[in-house]
């Protein structure tokens, strides 16, 4: 899979593959419990790999809750490095060829994690901007781009007004801690093969484009997740109903 996506174009007189990643997704069905954790992930991982063939998807990145473990590759989807940092503002996406091992939670601001990124030769990417997070609210930090959420994609209007104001490109993740999730959002990646450092390169050069997922499948998922954020008091910084979402101005 990492010659080869699932299509080709050319840019610039060069031919490129066409993949589709998922660029944030977990191998645990819990937090905590880090020792039973570990034991899990090796299955957790070929259970999401599996799913992510079945959604014609090239490739997932691991972005475990503040911890890099590397697994086994799977024959059929590619399994790329990555972890989700817990800043004190929010959590940082980190992709690329040499993710921390491991992050204590709440330890690094948002300015370091992305240093810390960048020192490691990876991407950061400000993870679901709009719940749970105010680093959307640091203009001077150097993110490379910026999440498209697959648990609330109402907030991709906000997001990209986001991303345009940060001259930042779009990613698209599934945020899957189950298998079943992922791939509900997943980026389109320009590159001639799927490796860690293709990805970074891509999503640095602005030839990523989030995808998101629209079946009656995922928009009843969705809706399940809206209910049980609200029930768990989970802060989302939208309005309802969200600014830009619905109806158009002036109709009833």
């Amino acid at each position: 899979m990492g010659n080869a996506g699932r299509g080709q174009k050319s840019l610039a007189g060069v031919c490129v593959s066409v993949y589709r990643v998922d660029l944030h997704t977990h191998t645990r069905f819990f937090h905590g419990h880090r020792a039973i954790g570990d034991r899990f992930d090796p299955v957790g991982v070929r259970l999401l790999t599996e799913m992510a063939d079945r959604r014609s998807l090239d490739g997932v990145v691991t972005t475990n809750h503040d911890y890099y473990t590397a697994f086994d590759p799977s024959p059929d989807v590619e399994t790329l490095p990555g972890i989700e940092i817990t800043t004190d503002r929010g959590h940082v996406l980190v992709v690329g060829p040499d993710p921390p091992a491991a992050t204590k939670p709440g330890a690094l601001s948002p300015r370091e994690a992305v240093a810390l990124a960048h020192d490691r030769g990876c991407a950061a990417i400000v993870a679901h901007p709009f719940r749970n997070s105010s680093v959307r609210e640091l203009d001077d930090v150097p993110f490379d781009a910026i999440e498209v959420n697959g648990k609330h994609p109402r907030s991709r209007p906000l997001v990209e007004e986001l991303a345009e104001d940060r001259d930042l490109p779009l990613v698209g993740g599934s945020d899957a801690h189950y298998p079943f999730e992922v791939g509900r959002a997943y980026t389109v990646i320009e590159a001639d093969r799927l490796t860690p450092e293709g990805i970074v390169d891509a999503i640095r050069d602005g030839r990523v484009s989030a995808r998101v997922h629209r079946s009656w499948y995922d928009r009843l998922l969705r809706k399940g997740y809206r209910t049980i954020h609200d029930r768990k008091r989970v802060i989302d910084a939208l309005e309802r109903p969200t600014p830009g979402v619905g109806r158009p101005p002036g109709e009833d």
